[in-house]
């Protein structure tokens, strides 16, 4: 939202917004004349001369300032349909996947940039490169967008170049299962032109399924490329799947005419993005990295990927669980997603607004994740709140350990609280 609110600025828009609570994104957009009411919903925040509202599709229609934008017939539109609007006024290339979508968007994004291709970029977190903004605006005929799943959002977008990561069970708040995650993506590449392309990741067996059915409109990637050893010589970001997130961005580039050398030139000089195994400090001669990882899948890859960094050093995973339904649905493949991590700290859900039910609330927590985690042989604490999470990781940690404070909540907060110099 608030990338979509910095692309509405630079269009000469007056904006407002409002939300529950502060962050330092609505405390970035405070600082851009947009006008930011915190706290609760009401109708007297919209403005008498208002002519547009835009909302998450999180918002309950029952929400005081979306009812006051229906009585007063003002143009409504979530998230989605907005962004839709945008991509057919460009050459929109997405990124779409259960994970890596962030590193890839901003991978692509830079490839165009070195390119001088100049594009306008809408990502779902900060890039340093960009001047630590989700938003970049660029005057040539390209959009690269971040091309989210959720409540199948990306079906409202017109790609022109549609990059896909991978498919696995995740939001299945919407979906319900994976089968149904899989005919939403195919839907989602049929709008893909006949002048266009699909650049998709060969590694990943359940896409490579359902995206075989395009045949040449189709470019694919692997782990398996011979230039995939190249790409890992050349990022400074660790992982497996990190070099696949980069490869991707090659393929783009190499579509699009640009030169190879400013493609590696771009993929060398990235620095990785906000909330993804981004280093913060170090306590207690111990390193803090930041990351936005919060299913099964991604905390895995993140907990290998330090370990593949830092071989010999004992690796702390704290994670805050986001949403119970993620959690409930995926229980299984949490209870084995820390089995690389030598010593694992959880803390309490973090609730998501509009899309939680008090199913899924009495079933899981994660308390009951850390006592199936102990079964496991797991090194495993349940802190109730930060304030005791940030008391026992400073009892415990040592020099040379890399802690990753892990999800998609308010746990930066924890991150950052622990590196403050006291």
């Amino acid at each position: 939202m608030s990338a979509l609110a910095k692309y509405y600025l630079s269009q000469g828009a007056a904006i407002s917004g409002s939300d529950l609570a502060s962050s330092e994104i609505t405390d970035e957009l405070g600082k851009m004349d947009v006008k930011i009411i915190i706290g609760t919903h009401k109708k007297s925040n919209l403005p008498k001369d208002v002519n547009r509202v835009i909302y998450t599709a999180a918002t309950p229609k029952s929400n005081s300032e979306l009812k006051e934008a229906v009585k007063r017939r003002i143009k409504r539109q979530n998230y989605a349909e907005a962004i839709g609007e945008l991509t057919k006024q460009y050459k929109t290339i997405t990124v779409s996947g259960a994970h890596g979508k962030s590193t890839t968007t901003a991978l692509a994004a830079l490839v165009l940039e070195e390119g001088h291709r100049d594009p306008t970029v809408i990502i779902g977190t900060k890039v340093k490169e960009f001047g630590n903004s989700n938003f970049r605006r660029g005057y040539g005929p390209n959009l690269v967008l971040e091309a989210d799943e959720w409540n199948k959002s990306f079906l409202e977008y017109s790609p022109w170049i549609a990059i896909v990561t991978n498919i696995d069970a995740e939001h299945l708040d919407t979906y319900k299962n994976k089968k149904n995650v899989e005919r939403a993506f195919a839907e989602f590449l049929a709008k893909v032109p006949g002048e266009g392309k699909i650049i998709a990741n060969a590694d990943d067996e359940t896409l490579k399924l359902v995206t075989e059915k395009f045949g040449k409109k189709v470019i694919w990637y692997s782990l398996d490329d011979a230039e995939a050893g190249i790409v890992h010589k050349t990022i400074r970001l660790p992982g497996k799947h990190n070099i696949s997130n980069a490869l991707a961005a090659l393929k783009l580039g190499r579509f699009l005419g640009i030169r190879e050398t400013h493609i590696l030139q771009a993929l060398s000089q990235f620095n990785g993005t906000w909330r993804r195994f981004e280093f913060k400090g170090i306590k207690n001669g111990a390193n803090i990295y930041l990351d936005y990882g919060h299913h099964p899948r991604e905390i895995r890859a993140t907990i290998q990927a330090a370990r593949e960094r830092f071989p010999l050093r004992r690796v702390w995973c704290v994670y805050q669980p986001h949403q119970y339904q993620r959690l409930a649905y995926l229980w299984d493949d949490f209870i084995g997603a820390f089995d690389m991590a030598d010593r694992v700290v959880l803390v309490p859900v973090y609730d998501v607004a509009g899309r939680e039910t008090q199913n899924a609330k009495t079933k899981v927590n994660s308390k009951k994740l850390a006592a199936e985690l102990k079964k496991r042989g797991k090194d495993t604490e349940y802190s109730d709140s930060f304030a005791a999470a940030q008391n026992f990781i400073e009892s415990g940690i040592r020099q040379g350990d890399v802690v990753l404070v892990m999800g998609a909540g308010d746990i930066y907060g924890l991150a950052l609280d622990l590196v403050a110099v006291q």
